[in-house]
């Protein structure tokens, strides 16, 4: 007995079953993968948050300013003026942490700790001020997935968080804690916005 192939209608029927499976399995692995890039970027937040916090207990409960000026020049690249990341990457000790993994073409440099394209923000507003200034540090951000390396707080900067992983932004409260949220859902529990 002779072994019959395929005919090409059974392989087109084939191919079609597998583009159309195909089809709808991409965008479930597209978000699964997002997913993961959100909670290895959750983790980074909470490493930055936790080293601000490791540098407020040695600065008299006060969190880091956005930018700080030094006259001496001892940095990398005669900078004078320094951005939060380099005060906080001594605590942290793992300067990888600052670049977020959703965001192409982001990158950390020791030689330049003032106009990272990092991936993540910090809120001028609360940059530099005593803890005990904030009533409710726990509604009250300080770090987020963001286009700009600092922001304040009107509309246009607001508008700078960005919501790259399905739609949410990592966010870090003055407390310690981090989650992924919402603009609007900040809006409704930040006090200082």
């Amino acid at each position: 007995m002779q072994r019959k192939g395929f005919t090409l209608i059974e392989l087109l029927v084939v191919i079609a079953i597998i583009a159309i499976l195909a089809a709808i399995l991409f965008p479930v692995f597209a978000r699964a993968r997002e997913k993961a890039r959100q909670s290895s970027c959750l983790s980074n937040v909470k490493q930055i948050m936790l080293g601000t916090l490791m540098y407020a207990q040695d600065y008299d409960e006060t969190l880091e300013p956005h930018i700080t000026f030094h006259t001496d020049n001892p940095f990398p690249g005669g900078q004078i003026y320094l951005g939060w990341t380099y005060m906080i990457e001594p605590y942290v000790k793992n300067a990888q942490i600052f670049i977020c993994p959703s965001k192409p073409g982001t990158q950390f440099s020791h030689a330049n700790y003032l106009h990272l394209p990092t991936g993540y923000g910090m809120r001028e507003r609360v940059a530099g001020r005593p803890i005990a200034y904030f009533q409710v540090p726990a509604e009250t951000f300080i770090y987020c997935d963001a286009t700009q390396f600092q922001f304040g707080d009107d509309a246009s900067d607001l508008g700078r968080i960005d919501h790259r992983h399905n739609g949410m932004a990592n966010v870090a409260f003055i407390d310690g804690h981090v989650k992924a949220t919402k603009l609007d859902q900040l809006r409704q529990i930040d006090p200082y916005l």
